[in-house]
């Protein structure tokens, strides 16, 4: 039945991704919620302890979205909302260097700590995941292909994992990643 709620709320937050909404981050913060529960069950560990981060950078992404400020010194606007915009180029070695130490230390967490049948796997999705939601909080169009990514690994993982309706959520979820990318590409073109 959690699993189930889980789905809907995914449904929700992904159609306000979509469009760019700014609530998406209020769904943010409920889905995560459900999924700790759903995770921890199926014994994806990682996937997991992703979730406690999601409802951590779901706060951090209303913020940076409402104000147009981040933490990092960055310039932003209290005027409007934070645009879309592309990734720029200096911080593509940022981001897979983070992407690699964030795989490589959650599949030692999984192999030496806990019972996980599928350690590579469920890194590989969460260090993945790490990436796409800074992406997204930064309002960075290309996080629509990492999730693309993480979304048909997870479809896979979850299937592998007997989680059926998360799997259908997630396969839902890569082809509609393909659709935001050029609804996102498209808005950014119009401001």
């Amino acid at each position: 039945m959690l699993e189930i709620l889980g789905v809907i709320t995914g449904v929700i937050y992904l159609w306000l991704e979509y469009r760019a909404s700014i609530y998406l981050w209020i769904t943010g913060i409920i889905m995560p919620a459900i999924y700790i529960f759903v995770y921890y069950d199926a014994g994806l560990y990682a996937d997991f302890g992703i979730n406690i981060y999601y409802l951590l950078i779901a706060l951090y992404g209303w913020f940076v979205w409402k104000t147009g400020f981040t933490l990092f010194g960055e310039k932003g606007t209290t005027e409007q909302e934070l645009p879309i915009s592309y990734t720029p180029r200096s911080t593509w070695l940022w981001v897979t260097a983070a992407y690699i130490i964030a795989q490589l230390f959650i599949a030692w967490l999984l192999i030496n700590y806990t019972d996980s049948t599928v350690p590579w796997a469920d890194s590989f999705t969460t260090a993945l995941s790490i990436v796409g939601m800074w992406m997204l909080a930064r309002k960075y169009i290309e996080q629509w292909w990492v999730w693309c990514i993480v979304d048909v690994a997870s479809s896979a993982l979850y299937i592998y994992k007997g989680l059926n309706f998360t799997a259908i959520l997630y396969a839902v979820y890569a082809i509609i990643s393909i659709f935001g990318y050029y609804k996102w590409k498209r808005m950014m073109n119009n401001d």
